[in-house]
């Protein structure tokens, strides 16, 4: 197939032309960039939280008198043990997908210019750890004489376990076992590497910074109370949880149970995702308006530019074109179009993201985006020009002397 005369043919209709390739130019920086964030958010939601979900539930309390704090988790703790089918009550200051209560920033020095981070802390009781079922990957968990009692927000001195990606953020390449952090003035040691923990609100942060979390070890009391771990099968976690709220009217009479966070962690994750879920239907929704709307250009405009040329393509089947060389014409067009389009689009895909990554803070756009947009829009493209291509192919060559 000739490329030139097509060319030509095709500077005969430039405004035509060049409306489809705007328009397939837009698809394409749109559907790079939206599926790009579409598999942002799919993968957020899928994160892995490091702990137990199907087995743990939080509940959590609040408008009580922190001088009644230890009391309170005595209380809490002695009554919620005695429920058939409980495994565990333990106290924590919160969990994955829950309430975020310990933001802070982190440096390997006390001295300026050191690299820091900005990590979730959890700071969890006795039996918090194993309930949670973290794994450690180096190093060692908690032991009994790690738990003292603390004033501040996170026990200062604590031995501490960080997770991998942090660990790999502050120490790339050399062993984090041993390594001092400082938060202001709280120090801290690390003695042992979580596989995974992720931040209470994952969502809020870039994927590569969501399991950025410190695990302290501290002993319930004025600082930590209030927020209840349970441990139960799966089967009877729904029964277990339901029966401990009943029963913080007869245990907790002075507090008040906060709805949001008292629930199984696999609830608590369905809502800190729901948002994202929304986003990404509204953006697959849009990559789908917009690709009808490109095809819908693209059989419009070929199907105009079949009606115009029934002469000439009767002319060509006269003098011996074949059916087979009049669909391949038109499909070259076609592709000639949409690879200018895609050119044109790559080109405003990467200006879409420079100003994403801008003012939204995300990511970079992967290259690998741009060859599959520009398959996806290739192919659509072939696929919508098929119909008036055949149209055209079955032109009879007789159309060529009606008007003789």
């Amino acid at each position: 197939m000739q490329i030139r005369p097509i060319l030509a043919a095709l500077r005969r209709h430039r405004l035509a032309t060049m409306l489809i390739a705007l328009e397939i130019a837009l698809a394409c920086a749109v559907l790079c960039n939206a599926s790009f964030l579409i598999s942002g958010r799919l993968s957020a939601m899928h994160v892995n939280s490091g702990v137990d979900e199907a087995s743990l539930a939080l509940i959590k309390l609040t408008g009580f008198d922190d001088a009644e704090a230890v009391d309170l988790n005595a209380r809490v703790q002695s009554g919620l043990t005695g429920i058939a089918g409980m495994q565990s009550v333990t106290v924590t200051n919160t969990a994955p997908f829950a309430d975020k209560v310990g933001t802070a920033g982190v440096t390997t020095s006390q001295e300026p210019g050191h690299p820091r981070a900005i990590v979730d802390y959890y700071i969890g009781g006795p039996g918090t750890f194993e309930a949670m079922g973290l794994r450690v990957v180096a190093g060692r968990g908690p032991q009994a004489d790690d738990y003292h009692s603390f004033i501040g927000f996170v026990p200062d001195n604590a031995p501490v376990l960080v997770t991998r990606a942090l660990a790999e953020h502050l120490w790339p390449g050399t062993d984090p076992l041993g390594k001092e952090l400082w938060c202001d003035r709280l120090h801290f040691r690390v003695v042992g590497v979580l596989e995974h923990l992720v931040r209470p609100d994952p969502a809020s942060f870039a994927p590569n910074t969501a399991e950025w979390t410190v695990f302290a070890p501290g002993l319930p009391g004025t600082k930590l109370a209030g927020t209840y771990l349970l441990k139960a099968d799966p089967a009877q976690l729904p029964r277990v949880l339901r029966e401990a709220r009943a029963a913080m009217a007869r245990l907790a009479p002075d507090a008040v149970v906060d709805d949001e966070f008292s629930r199984p962690l696999s609830e608590m994750r369905e809502a800190r995702f729901r948002q994202d879920r929304a986003m990404a239907g509204m953006l697959v929704g849009v990559i789908c308006a917009l690709l009808l709307v490109t095809a819908l250009g693209i059989v419009g405009l070929a199907s105009f530019w079949v009606q115009q040329r029934r002469k000439q393509i009767g002319i060509r089947r006269a003098i011996g074109a074949t059916r087979r060389d009049i669909l391949r014409y038109f499909q070259t067009e076609n592709f000639l179009i949409v690879s200018a389009g895609i050119a044109l689009g790559m080109v405003m895909a990467f200006g879409l993201n420079l100003v994403l990554m801008k003012y939204y803070e995300l990511p970079r756009l992967p290259w690998t985006y741009f060859p599959v947009g520009a398959l996806a829009l290739w192919v659509l493209g072939q696929l919508a020009v098929l119909g008036p291509a055949m149209r055209a192919a079955s032109v009879p060559p007789v159309v060529a002397t009606r008007s003789v």
